[in-house]
C-alpha cells in the first residue's frame, strides 16, 4: 500500500502565510515518498465536518496549480470537484494543464456534488440528487472524450452539448479519471463503468469489503476488470500522532488484503509539514509490504 495525504484546512496560519504552508506541505509529501496530495474543491469550509463555513477555503484548481510547482513527484488531485462547480469541458480543459504543468502528475476527481448552502451563496444552481447524478455520467464521459485526441467532435448529451471536444496541449499521461464516493446503486456503477480510481469515505475493513463486493458486481455487468480500478480510502492514522507506525500498519493490513492501493490521511490542523516528516515518512517503506 501506499500513503497520500488531504489537505483540507487553511485556518492555521495568516492568509499571507498559507503559500509557505502550502510549499512546505507538498516538498515534505515528495521528500517523505508519499504518493498523493490532495485538496478539497470547496467553496466554503464543510459544516458537515463540524467547522464553520466561514472559515478559510482556497480554491482548489489555482490551489494544485501553485502545488504542481513546488514539488516534482506527489500526484496531484482533488478530493473532489462537484460536478456542479464547473462546466465538464472546462473543467477538462484545467485538468490538461495541471498534468502538462505538473509533468504529468494530475488526477481528475469528480462526484455528485452535495453542499447545497455554498451553491446558493454563490449562485451556483444545485439541481435534484438524480440529476446531479446525471451531469456526473456525461461529466464522465466528456473527460474521456476531451482526453483523446483522435475524438474533436461534438458531444451530444441531455444536459451537455459541445460543439468541439478539443483540448490542447494534450495532457503529458491520459489524467486518472476518480470517482468519489460509496453508493452502491449510483456511484459504484459509474466508478465500474467510467472510472480509473475510487475513493471509499471512511469506511470499515467490513464495510470497504463489501463494497468492493459491489464495486465488481458493477464491474462484472459492464465486462470490466476491477483490477483496472485503483481503490482508494480516507483514514484517520491517529497512531501516527504518537509515534505508532506498528499499530497504523497492522490497522491498515486487512484494507491491503483487499487490495486497497493507496490509503489517504487528512492532515492534523497545524505544521504539516512536520506532521509529515516526522510521523507519517516513517510508515511508508512498512505500509509498501503490505
Amino acid at each position: 500500500m501506499k500513503i497520500g495525504v488531504h489537505h483540507y484546512r487553511y485556518d492555521a496560519v495568516p492568509a499571507a502565510q498559507l503559500r509557505t504552508e502550502l510549499r512546505d506541505t507538498g516538498r515534505a509529501a515528495d521528500e517523505a515518498g508519499l504518493a498523493w496530495l490532495s485538496v478539497m474543491d470547496h467553496y466554503f469550509q464543510m459544516e458537515r465536518a463540524g467547522f464553520p463555513a466561514s472559515d478559510p477555503m482556497l480554491e482548489a484548481y489555482t490551489t494544485l496549480g501553485y502545488l504542481a510547482g513546488v514539488t516534482e513527484n506527489v500526484q496531484l488531485g482533488t478530493l473532489v470537484t462537484g460536478v456542479t462547480y464547473r462546466y465538464p469541458g472546462l473543467l477538462a480543459k484545467i485538468g490538461a494543464t495541471l498534468d502538462v504543468l505538473s509533468g504529468g502528475r494530475a488526477t481528475m476527481g469528480v462526484g455528485a456534488a452535495w453542499y447545497d448552502r455554498e451553491h446558493a451563496a454563490f449562485g451556483v444552481p444545485f439541481p435534484s440528487l438524480k440529476e446531479r447524478f446525471e451531469l456526473l455520467e456525461e461529466a464522465l464521459q466528456i473527460l474521456h472524450q476531451m482526453y483523446d485526441p483522435t475524438q474533436t467532435g461534438p458531444y451530444e448529451g441531455t444536459h451537455f452539448q459541445l460543439a468541439e471536444t478539443v483540448c490542447e496541449p494534450m495532457p503529458l499521461s491520459k489524467p486518472e479519471i476518480m470517482v468519489g464516493g460509496s453508493g452502491e446503486r449510483k456511484t459504484l456503477r459509474l466508478v465500474a463503468q467510467y472510472a480509473d480510481a475510487c475513493n471509499l469515505f471512511g469506511a470499515s475493513v467490513d464495510e470497504t469489503r463489501h463494497k468492493l463486493d459491489v464495486l465488481r458486481g458493477h464491474c462484472d455487468d459492464v465486462g470490466r476488470d476491477p483490477a483496472e480500478i485503483r481503490v482508494t480510502i480516507l483514514a484517520g492514522g491517529d497512531q501516527l500522532l504518537v509515534g505508532d507506525v506498528d499499530g497504523f500498519v497492522e490497522e491498515m493490513r486487512p484494507y491491503g488484503g483487499l487490495g486497497v492501493d493507496t490509503v489517504i490521511l487528512r492532515v492534523p490542523e497545524t505544521d504539516p509539514a512536520p506532521w509529515i516528516r516526522d510521523q507519517v515518512a516513517p510508515a511508508v517503506a512498512p505500509l509498501s509490504d503490505l
